[in-house]
């Protein structure tokens, strides 16, 4: 199996989602979800539905991240990469009218 690339900043939004979803989003749907089943009849209860869906979206996404940012390597910057095109580099491209465009080399 191939080694899946990752830069740094690309690490550290999943990871930042990951936390998101887990810490602060489930939490508050979790909440919602248990003061809507109080209610009582639940094939008819709109909230009790739509945030018993969100739970499990959440749920499928948070147990994506994890397993993708256990597979993930991480490739910071290094010195010896000036001058050569590697996996998240920065790359400037200049035409004959010294337009100059900027792209960062990430798939």
């Amino acid at each position: 199996m191939k080694t899946k690339l990752i830069t740094r900043e690309g690490y550290n939004l999943l990871k930042k989602e990951l936390d998101f979803l887990w810490r602060e989003e489930r939490p508050e749907v979790t909440k919602k979800v248990t003061w809507a089943a109080s209610l009582g009849d639940r094939s008819e209860n709109a909230d009790y539905q739509y945030n018993k869906k969100r739970l499990r979206e959440i749920d499928r996404r948070v147990r994506y991240l994890t397993k993708c940012l256990e597979q993930l390597r991480i490739v910071d910057y290094g010195p010896q990469q000036d001058g050569k095109v590697f996996f998240g580099a920065w790359v400037e491209v200049e035409n004959d009218d010294e337009d100059v465009k900027r792209f960062r080399i990430v798939g």
